[in-house]
């Protein structure tokens, strides 16, 4: 693996930094005391073409690798958690998969403007009853001549008021249990289709998040992705991407949890000297250190396998669920250092120790993380290649192919 970036991921990572440190920065306490999304940031976002980052230019996006995915997900979350989860639920989550499984057709259709930005993905498979256990779905869609009616609901969906499309899963064989899922893409003007907002989160209250509701939704036969009864196999390819940018955006986390507890440091003085100078400070900040490098190597060693075109569940996992440990830990310590004022929204770092909880439950708890890992070591586990991977990354052409 080089781990050296190249020019272009360089120049990425300081014009996403330079946006978050102008457009984000100066309005996140604000956005976060009044629970507040601005979807104005997605146009902007777009016009840099961060929305279709790793998406082929022949599908509307940038054409760059999964590793500046990653850059851009770090990025955003060191402003905050709110603006990488857009991109993580349009990009990773949607727009991937639709790159993945989607017909020539449906790519003209709805890959191409969500590369743009002109149109915004999300993802819908959690509901009130089923989150881990995904076979537990109640939601259902019966084929009714040339559509499927589509009845259910979804909870927890990030961009639930702000996105044009969503990929939704559903029982159309309730008698396979999850071979008979299936996933479909659905508009938000269809007759039937409704959105909530969630109030009162803990954290991520700058984001968008709530539910969903079908009401006999008419979904056209040709808005199937993929086949009859691959939805559970689509979904587990989505959460390989989608786990992917979690990942990526811990990393952020921890890196801006260490940015504000060193200048902290520098300011603050106890006991006659800068508080940096004190050992128990200096060990909280070796431990920031620590996981902000481990957590970096996990998430781009996944990221080399999906430009290889190689599946990277077992990596991905382990990268998810370690680099949103760190970062929790890295929230709770540099809430430490800041004491008394950390829990003041005076200081950012209140705000990432609340954020830093939802990535440890999202997309694969801690603890089916820690099984899926137990269980490949144990060979209770394997991957097989699945039939549909994402492109690989070519790196003498500097394009997918």
């Amino acid at each position: 693996m080089d781990f050296n970036f190249s020019e272009e991921q360089k120049m990425l990572r300081n014009t996403v930094r330079s946006f978050v440190d102008k457009e984000i920065m100066p309005q996140i306490a604000k956005w976060d005391r009044q629970g507040q999304f601005d979807p104005a940031i997605i146009p902007k976002l777009a016009d840099l073409g961060l929305m279709g980052v790793c998406i082929p230019e022949e599908y509307g996006g940038s054409g760059m690798d999964y590793n500046s995915l990653a850059i851009v997900c770090e990025e955003l979350e060191r402003g905050d958690t709110a603006f990488r989860t857009a991109v993580s639920v349009h990009t990773g989550l949607n727009s991937m998969t639709l790159l993945q499984w989607g017909t020539e057709e449906q790519k003209q259709k709805y890959l191409v403007p969500q590369a743009k930005g002109e149109k915004i993905g999300a993802f819908g498979l959690t509901e009130p009853g089923a989150g881990s256990d995904v076979a537990s779905l109640q939601s259902t869609a019966v084929k009714d001549g040339d559509h499927y009616i589509l009845n259910g609901q979804k909870t927890w969906i990030s961009l639930c008021d702000t996105a044009d499309h969503f990929l939704v899963f559903a029982y159309t064989d309730k008698s396979k249990k999850h071979h008979g899922i299936s996933a479909f893409i659905v508009e938000r003007t269809w007759e039937g289709f409704s959105s909530k907002a969630i109030k009162g989160k803990h954290g991520i209250r700058s984001g968008n998040t709530g539910e969903l509701f079908f009401e006999d939704v008419k979904v056209p036969k040709e808005n199937l992705l993929g086949e009859e009864g691959e939805g559970f196999k689509i979904a587990m390819s989505a959460l390989d991407n989608g786990r992917f940018t979690v990942a990526a955006g811990a990393v952020g986390q921890i890196m801006a949890c260490l940015e504000a507890s060193v200048d902290y440091c520098h300011e603050r003085e106890t006991f006659g000297k800068p508080i940096g100078k004190h050992q128990l400070v200096q060990q909280m900040i070796a431990k920031m250190e620590a996981g902000l490098q481990m957590s970096r190597l996990l998430v781009y060693r996944a990221g080399e396998l999906k430009n290889e075109g190689k599946r990277n569940t077992r990596e991905t996992s382990l990268a998810k669920w370690q680099a949103c440990d760190f970062a929790n830990k890295a929230a709770d310590d540099a809430m430490q250092i800041h004491g008394a004022y950390g829990y003041s929204d005076e200081y950012p770092v209140e705000r990432y120790l609340r954020n830093s909880k939802a990535p440890v439950i999202y997309e694969g708890t801690r603890e089916i993380h820690t099984i899926m890992q137990a269980e490949y070591v144990l060979g209770y586990r394997k991957d097989k290649q699945l039939n549909k991977m994402l492109p690989a990354w070519d790196t003498e052409k500097e394009t997918v192919n």
